[in-house]
């Protein structure tokens, strides 16, 4: 579990370079800080009061006691080592059959990748200041709550738990609503809200550094075993099953990502294999746990197909998604999530059928509910957050920023010396043509 926890935040560092090779070059840095940034504001405020808010006891159905496990209150103490003399055993706080230290560093990584994920919408015009406020606000007001419905199960660590999990019983292994449609919508909202894009849709925003990008999906891909198979919270059956699953989806959805470009635009891509990559995690994370391999593939070609075709939306419906998150992220997750209702099979640990397999629609209308209750939420809590961040230190970098660079303007550094190259040494005005 230790492994697992340190390869879901080697995800947030990955998430780092994916989005930080799909902008400008002189966007990088801000977009690297960005996700960097997340690591350092959820991390302190999940030991103060995020882990409580999400899996202290309900409190009316909204969250968990924010004050039960305050400052991880309770969580340390005990017997650590077996004695010496006596032999006698360990005694301290367990959650299952692991340290209960060991869990709430697990979950802390799930809290910090989710909020990193909401700035590829927000490339290349969000000040970093601003950021670091929405996201302790959103992570407090929208995340904790979220993931005490989701992921907090009755008598594991309070008595009663969150109502997606234990009355509504949605499957939702590893985050599909938590992590994927939660972050996604956000990120619309947010795109929203900060507007578009100087020169956008007519300006090409090409991404500078496709190695980064394809870099950052192959450490998403290694660090999301983590994330899926550490959910079994234990070296197990059903960790191989979902480590089995989660590799399957993947493998589909970059191959039919690739089949959608090379039919629409006659090739297929490097950008598009990390984003059908990133597609196929996002969609197997809540349906691991309850299908077999064709499932599973079934999973995998429904994400990288609609993904593919729905990152095109945002110039139909004019939404500045700078990195297509709601294309990749909410349209993956719900995917994942609804496809359960229909794939699910009673040989897959979850031990749940789906419609295709004999179980009508019980479990698809779950999925919908669950799916729909956190996207709704979300859209509203992060609605207001983002005003509130607006209209009191404001978002948007200047004009003048945005042209010139948000990395100079927000961080007073650049990522590349374009002088050396011959170019110009004036940040943001180099003669060494940019991507």
């Amino acid at each position: 579990m230790l492994i697992s926890a340190a390869l879901v935040l080697l995800m947030t560092p990955g998430l780092a370079f994916f989005y930080g090779g799909m902008v400008r070059a002189k966007s990088v840095l801000n977009m690297i800080m960005m996700s960097i940034g997340a690591m350092g504001v959820v991390g302190i405020l999940w030991v103060l009061y995020g882990y409580s808010v999400a899996f202290g006891e309900d409190k009316g159905g909204l969250f968990g006691d924010p004050f039960q496990y305050f400052g991880l209150k309770g969580i340390f103490g005990g017997a650590y080592l077996a004695d010496a003399d006596t032999g006698a055993g360990v005694a301290i706080p367990l959650v299952g059959t692991i340290p209960a230290t060991v869990f709430v560093a697990f979950q802390a990584m799930f809290a910090i990748i989710t909020v990193a994920l909401i700035s590829g919408a927000v490339a290349d015009r969000l000040r970093f200041g601003p950021w670091l406020l929405f996201a302790g606000l959103w992570a407090t007001i929208v995340y904790f709550p979220v993931a005490h419905w989701v992921f907090a199960f009755d008598g594991v660590t309070a008595e009663k738990g969150g109502w997606i999990a234990n009355q509504l019983k949605a499957i939702d292994f590893a985050g599909g609503t938590a992590v994927h449609i939660n972050a996604g919508i956000a990120g619309l909202v947010l795109a929203i809200v900060l507007g578009k894009r100087r020169g956008w849709p007519g300006t090409p925003f090409r991404p500078h550094n496709l190695p980064f990008v394809m870099l950052g999906a192959a450490l998403l891909w290694f660090g999301w075993f983590g994330f899926n198979a550490g959910s079994a919270v234990g070296s197990n059956g059903i960790a191989g099953a979902t480590f089995l699953t989660t590799v399957i989806a993947t493998c589909a959805a970059m191959l039919s990502w690739l089949l959608v470009e090379r039919i629409r635009d006659g090739h297929a891509t490097t950008l598009g294999a990390a984003s059908g990559i990133v597609a196929g995690l996002v969609a197997i994370t809540p349906a691991c746990s309850s299908v077999n391999v064709l499932g599973a593939l079934a999973i995998g070609i429904a994400a990288g197909v609609l993904c593919a075709l729905a990152v095109g939306l945002k110039y139909r419906f004019g939404y500045d998604d700078s990195l297509d998150v709601v294309g990749v992220h909410l349209v993956g997750g719900l995917v994942g999530t609804l496809l359960v209702g229909f794939v699910a099979t009673a040989e897959a640990p979850a031990g749940v059928k789906g419609l295709f397999y004999g179980g009508g629609f019980d479990q698809l209308w779950r999925q919908a509910v669950g799916a729909g209750a956190v996207l709704l939420y979300s859209l509203v809590a992060t609605t207001i957050v983002a005003l509130i961040v607006k209209y009191t230190i404001g978002l948007r970098a200047s004009d003048e920023a945005e042209s010139l660079g948000v990395d100079e303007a927000e961080h007073a550094e650049n990522a590349y010396d374009f002088a050396a190259l011959g170019g110009s040494s004036v940040p943001g005005r180099s003669t060494v043509r940019e991507a």
